[in-house]
């Protein structure tokens, strides 16, 4: 059986259509014939919406018994038996009660497309899961219901409904989408314009990005190698000199006078890691690119431009902006130069832009020596073994060991040759070539003592040594230099891929990286200089080292980060090739300083967000959660007071006995809202003693009926050290909450036991228990998790216990109770006498 095709409609928010689009859908569907069912649809009380369902065959829902509760869910079984051409699954990140055939909607969808049934489902791009710490970070709000990713992007259509973010605000003010009642809290909150701009934004990137994908794959399963114009791709080809900076500026140009225009720049390094780069330019190109909004690429290539072209296709780009070659008149007789090169092999499918620049036709530069590269230590020892060594191994066989044979005499100077190029290169191996030849030929080839060879053979020799010598001193200096570049590039990754993880987890401090810069360059100081602009003064983001440096001139050497931070280094100048590795440690450094301010300002928002929204539920609470008891009471007291009606003793007493529950509750809500006050402005001091448990514990009960609870605190606990009213607080506050959802006739259990240095209070009831998702959303301030009914608190009982808890440096945590129900778990710690143990003595033999 063919798998079904799955169509989603994608929206930035609710409200802006997806359900009704997807009605839409169905109706023109079912009038060319499609059998069409409704499996699943959530109108919300939207008229408009609900109107679209009339005409369209609905499947009936299964219902299911939760928490005392009935509630309807998709009926999968029913979608099956009927196996319609097309179901209409609404929500599909959606969160099945416990109880379903899958814990998620998206399963659900998962069985009908397998068993060949289409489906149109909508999704929200706020339940996309790997977008929900973004999200969270633009909203404020963490969403629990969540889609993998790879299910939505598997979908065979995937069609936006878009709506502007004022045009979404005026529905909502209309009631098209909340009720009127929560309008106003709903603008003033997630409804936000700049939320629903950023969500806006979001869910049009995402699609752009599958649109690629899909044109992407399409060119690879079509063999589509020419370039579709879709729209314009912008290549920059870098060289590292200091015109690249011009060529990034006129693309970015280009780049704006077309709708939707990306600029790439890719810089081309040969495979053998040899180049007379400047790492500092190179960085600075690199954010100016990323400055403006382009991308950055660095690719392998010793042919640089099939290298690029190869790059430019691949990206389907359109145009590559080249600027004109440096290289002086004559050097062109080498060859035509990259830009005239690419300007040749493009095609027509691709627009080349050579752009003049003030450093035309003056050079390219040296390039990088490659004694260099060895070290003038190694390099000298080689000279002095090419050539003084032939002159000491000379005096060595004229008067220690004479007449040994000529063929011994050229083995002997062909390994000295070997040494030197193994010290010092191919130049001091040549040298050393050349002197031994002359020495073998003046000392040790008959007639000695001249130049002059008499035996026909040993000019063969001496040929034959020097080119062995030449052949050898090449490949060894080959191998040696491979070699010292090999260590050097596996050093370079190790870091690399030091900084990648860390970027990866988040772990490294601005400290820890600048520490450990100036362990692997052994740097005297490292400091990361920043400045809020041009003519502002330099100040010290974090160094480490004596001395460090206050401006980037006063340094040995600067690597800048954009154009208002700079790494600054004191110590020694850095070979160019060190300091292609520090641009990596400069750029990271920027990202920990980056991350460390935004985290912050993060903080700052997340504790507005976290005040306005217990505003929120705080107004909630007092316009009916508190307003409901102080009702009952006023309701008595009139009653009490009328003269009408004649109330009898036990009237009386049964009004007086509201009146009393109504305090009782009021008491206990306006300790909780004051409590939650103390916690939030840090104003909770404990005073820590040494207290029994025993005795904390069933005063904690005085709030709850006598024959609800059951006590088992053993007498032989150590103490614990806490403040006792705090405590009694917590307790209270989890056994008036584990009462509460307990059945009828079911007690609470409430146990002690010791744990390491620790003591726990564990409070198990039999009632629905919580999900795992849910565990914690019960300690929040104002959170009343599922069907918890108005009037019976303000969902603070939680999250005050954990507040007192924590302060008394303890914790509380939900667990399941084993076979059925939740337990909570307060630990506490001992007393600190109580965690000395006196030493065993030590027992004595038989």
């Amino acid at each position: 059986m063919a798998r079904g095709t799955l169509r989603i409609y994608l929206g930035a928010a609710p409200g802006v259509g997806k359900t009704y689009a997807m009605l839409s859908e169905a109706h023109r569907r079912v009038e060319r014939g499609t059998d069409c069912v409704v499996a699943f649809v959530e109108h919300h009380h939207r008229p408009r919406t609900e109107v679209m369902l009339h005409g369209l065959e609905q499947l009936p829902r299964r219902e299911i018994e939760y928490r005392g509760g009935i509630f309807t869910e998709m009926d999968v079984d029913a979608v099956l038996r009927r196996a319609p051409k097309v179901a209409l699954v609404d929500e599909l990140a959606h969160t099945n009660v416990p109880g379903s055939r899958n814990t998620k909607r998206w399963q659900d969808v998962e069985e009908l497309l397998a068993a060949g049934i289409d489906v149109i489902s909508t999704v929200n791009i706020q339940h996309l899961e790997s977008l929900g710490d973004v999200v969270e970070s633009i909203t404020g709000v963490r969403q629990r219901e969540t889609v993998p990713d790879e299910v939505v992007r598997r979908a065979d259509q995937i069609e936006l409904v878009d709506m502007s973010p004022q045009a979404l605000r005026r529905r909502m003010a209309h009631g098209n989408i909340y009720k009127p009642d929560k309008v106003d809290a709903a603008l003033s909150n997630y409804f936000r314009p700049g939320n629903l701009t950023a969500l806006r934004e979001l869910a049009l990137l995402w699609v752009a990005d599958r649109v690629d994908a899909y044109l992407t794959e399409y060119r690879s399963e079509h063999r589509v190698s020419t370039i579709w114009g879709s729209r314009e791709r912008i290549v920059v080809g870098l060289t590292g000199g200091p015109e690249g900076r011009t060529l990034i500026r006129r693309a970015a140009r280009l780049a704006e006078k077309g709708a939707g225009g990306e600029v790439m720049a890719v810089y081309i390094s040969r495979s053998d890691g040899l180049t007379a780069v400047s790492p500092k330019e190179l960085a600075l190109q690199r954010t100016l690119v990323e400055d403006l909004g382009g991308t950055f690429h660095q690719v392998v290539g010793d042919d640089i431009p099939a290298a690029l072209l190869d790059f430019a296709r691949g990206v389907n780009a359109t145009q590559i902006v080249l600027g004109v070659s440096r290289r002086r008149s004559w050097q062109y007789v080498f060859g035509p130069g990259v830009g005239a090169t690419v300007a040749r092999e493009s095609g027509p499918d691709l627009d080349v832009h050579l752009i003049t620049h003030a450093e035309v036709g003056k050079g390219r530069g040296l390039p990088v020596a490659r004694g260099a590269r060895l070290g003038r230590s190694r390099v000298i020892n080689g000279w002095l073994a090419g050539v003084l060594g032939p002159f000491l191994l000379t005096w060595l066989l004229n008067s220690v060991v004479p007449d040994i044979g000529l063929a011994n005499d050229m083995l002997l100077f062909l390994t000295l040759t070997v040494a030197a190029a193994l010290l010092g290169g191919l130049l001091p191996a040549l040298a050393s070539a050349v002197v031994g030849s002359t020495l073998l030929n003046w000392f040790f080839t008959p007639p000695v003592h001249t130049l002059t060879i008499a035996d026909p053979q040993n000019i063969v020799a001496i040929v034959v040594f020097v080119g062995v010598a030449v052949a050898v001193a090449s490949v060894v200096d080959l191998a040696a230099r491979r070699t010292h570049q090999a260590a050097r590039l596996r050093g370079e990754s190790e870091i690399l891929s030091f900084l990648a993880g860390n970027v990866l987890r988040g772990e490294t401090g601005l400290e820890d990286l600048l520490e450990r810069v100036r362990e692997t360059f052994g740097m005297e100081s490292v400091a990361l200089l920043e400045r809020a602009g041009e003519k502002d003064p330099w100040t010290c983001a974090g160094s480490v080292g004596p001395r460090p440096a206050t401006t980037p001139d006063a340094a040995d050497v600067d690597v800048p980060v954009g154009d208002h931070m700079a790494l600054s280094l004191r110590g020694r100048v850095l070979p160019a090739a060190d300091r292609r590795v520090l641009a990596a440690f400069a750029a990271q450094a920027a990202v920990v300083v980056d991350r460390r301010r935004l985290k912050g300002e993060a903080d700052r928002a997340e504790k507005l967000a976290e005040g306005n929204r217990i505003r929120t539920a705080l107004l909630a609470a007092v316009s009916h959660d508190l307003r409901t008891p102080l009702a009952g009471i006023k309701a008595a007291v009139t009653s009490l007071r009328s003269d009408d009606v004649e109330w009898s003793e036990e009237d009386q007493a049964e009004l007086l006995e509201a009146i009393e529950e109504g305090a009782d509750r009021l008491d206990q809500l306006v300790g909780n809202l004051l409590d939650m006050s103390r916690l939030q402005t840090g104003t909770v001091a404990p005073v820590l003693r040494e207290t029994d448990l025993d005795e904390v514990v069933p005063m904690a009960l005085g709030g709850v009926p006598e024959d609800s609870v059951e006590l088992d605190i053993p007498e032989t606990l150590p103490m614990v050290h806490v403040d006792r009213g705090l405590l009694e607080r917590a307790v209270a506050n989890v056994v008036e909450n584990a009462v509460k959802h307990s059945p009828p006739g079911e007690k609470v259990l409430v146990s002690a036991s010791a744990l390491a240095n620790r003591v726990e209070v564990r409070v198990v009831d039999r009632g629905p228990g919580v999900p795992d998702e849910a565990k914690e959303r019960i300690f929040e301030p104002f959170q009343r998790y599922g069907d918890s009914p108005r009037g019976v608190g303000v969902g603070l009982g939680l999250a005050v216990a954990r507040g007192f808890t924590e302060a008394l440096r303890g914790t509380v945590h939900a667990e399941d109770t084993p076979g059925g129900g939740l337990t909570m778990v307060l630990s506490v710690p001992m007393a600190p006498e109580r965690l000395e143990q006196p030493a065993l003595p030590a027992t004595a033999g038989p």
